[in-house]
């Protein structure tokens, strides 16, 4: 059985390469790889939603050893106003939204901005 639903032609052709695969026929068509930038990207937001869960850290402790580990993050007043935190709390949000469903996003090949 097969929900219809935004999901259903890649459904379909998952398989469809499945029965081609069991039936001994040619390999499926390779899966487009994400490029260099976005597997970083693709890294980065999994390793905020890590330490964001297995630690319960600060967006200050994130963008101190995730997003800026060179840089001297500032305390109080000036993390509070700074663009660094603004970009962090950015990117907590898009690997949040990530984790709640925007990866299928990703396995659809429907590349972009994760809302």
């Amino acid at each position: 059985m097969v929900p219809f639903d935004a999901m259903t032609a890649t459904r379909l052709a998952a398989l469809s390469d499945f029965d081609r695969w069991r039936r001994g026929a040619s390999a499926p068509a390779a899966a487009p790889r994400p490029t260099a930038y976005q597997a970083q990207r693709l890294d980065l937001l999994l390793s905020i939603l890590d330490l964001r869960h297995a630690a319960r850290a600060t967006s200050h402790a994130i963008a101190s050893r995730l997003v800026y580990p060179r840089l001297a993050i500032g305390r109080g007043a000036a993390w509070k106003a700074s663009p660094e935190r603004r970009r962090t709390q950015r990117l907590i949000r898009e690997a949040e939204a990530l984790a709640a469903g925007g990866y299928r996003a990703l396995l659809s090949d429907r590349a972009g901005r994760q809302k």
